[in-house]
């Protein structure tokens, strides 16, 4: 993990390949907990036996679920020393390029777009691309934004 010693150091950064985050397994009981979450049910998530027969041949994360992951993610590429909260803000793109089976491994990079000063605290977009190990074309790509407070 990336340590900043202060928003200084931070802003230093812009523009730069932060690292990635150790990888971590999407298991059918996370997808279906997902569900159950949000009342997305749909049979592309929750039935194997009808998924194996679908596009993917198994069942796929939801797009959101996987969104879901980036704080958990991100967490373990950087933090930033002397903050006394980040809060999520929103996200300025948001794309899922590919799926997600079932049983992936995921992980995060994560490049570091700008860090803008603002009355509230210290506004901070990133470029997270979640990679599924094994594939050929990103699972989710967002611009992310955290507000700082020091």
């Amino acid at each position: 993990m990336k340590t900043f010693h202060g928003l200084a150091e931070l802003e230093q950064a812009v523009g730069t390949h932060l690292g990635h985050s150790d990888w971590h397994t999407v298991t059918q009981r996370q997808i279906d907990m997902f569900a159950e979450a949000t009342g997305d049910h749909q049979w592309i998530h929750v039935d194997p036996e009808r998924a194996a027969q679908g596009p993917f041949g198994t069942t796929i994360a939801h797009g959101y679920l996987t969104l879901s992951l980036v704080p958990r993610l991100v967490w373990q590429v950087y933090s930033v020393e002397g903050m006394r909260m980040g809060v999520n803000y929103g996200a300025d793109r948001l794309r899922f390029p590919a799926p997600l089976p079932a049983g992936s491994k995921v992980r995060a990079g994560v490049e570091l777009l700008s860090v803008t000063p603002g009355a509230g605290g210290h506004q901070v977009t990133t470029r997270v691309t979640v990679e599924r190990d094994g594939g050929t074309k990103p699972v989710c790509v967002v611009d992310a934004v955290s507000v700082l407070v020091p």
